[in-house]
């Protein structure tokens, strides 16, 4: 009996007794729950850290306006965006004028001295002396026959006397800067009316009381029946005057 017994505990295995089962189904809900809450813990975001506000140190001598060529320049602006500020400078003038100032390109233009400022004034200003012909804004000036490059209040000026010296020898861009009609050949079918151009017209007014004819069309206006004019009285004829009677034939003897 003792052998039998000891043979049926060899065969019997750990997994099939009843209690290893329940410690395994125990091991599993553990494991679970962990589960669990390592998906809670993902589920949770982590709260974001607030970007920390850098604080701009500006030096105490920046400016916030630069005078350049009697023009309010915004000192936060690079040098080259900033010296297209002034009337007659643009991309091209700034980054030559910029390059021979020895001044980055990117520099603000309020953290240059006044030192670098004047130069850079001075430069534009002589701009026209250390450029070949092709690079300014006037060549073969038609009072000096010189190329010159103007800037600031003396480009609008100059503007003005070219278009009044068009109108006073009447050529055709005068002419048509007096009707304040486009000057370069562009049609002036659809765009540019000017004047006294009307669109469409209207059709005239029906008159009230009348209904709109078939498809639209105003209905011709009725003519109005005018009455024959009375017949005037014929004047009352005049008698006519008494012949004289024949005077008597002489008798015959």
């Amino acid at each position: 009996m003792a052998e039998e017994g000891a043979t049926k505990k060899d065969e019997t295995k750990k997994g099939d007794h009843p209690k290893d089962e329940k410690k395994e189904s125990k091991k599993g809900g553990e494991h679970k729950g962990e589960h669990k809450e390592q998906k809670e813990e993902k589920g949770k975001k982590a709260p974001r850290a607030e970007p920390k506000k850098v604080e701009s140190k500006k030096d105490e001598n920046f400016k916030y306006i630069v005078r350049l060529v009697n023009t309010d320049v915004d000192g936060n602006k690079p040098v080259v965006i900033g010296l297209q500020s002034v009337k007659g400078v643009g991309p091209r003038v700034a980054d030559i004028i910029a390059n021979r100032a020895d001044v980055r390109r990117n520099l603000k233009i309020g953290d240059l001295d006044d030192e670098k400022v004047d130069q850079l004034e001075k430069l534009i200003l002589t701009y026209g002396e250390y450029v070949p012909s092709w690079a300014v804004n006037r060549q073969l000036d038609f009072e000096t026959g010189e190329d010159m490059h103007i800037v600031g209040v003396d480009l609008d000026v100059r503007l003005k006397d070219d278009i009044n010296m068009m109108k006073m020898i009447r050529c055709y861009k005068g002419v048509r800067h007096e009707d304040g009609q486009k000057v370069r050949g562009q049609r002036t079918r659809s765009n540019g009316r000017t004047g006294l151009t009307l669109g469409v017209m209207r059709q005239r007014q029906m008159q009230p009381g009348a209904a709109p004819a078939a498809g639209g069309a105003p209905a011709p206006a009725e003519k109005k029946e005018e009455k024959p004019a009375a017949a005037k009285p014929a004047a009352a004829a005049k008698p006519a005057a008494a012949k004289p009677a024949a005077a008597p034939a002489p008798a015959k003897k």
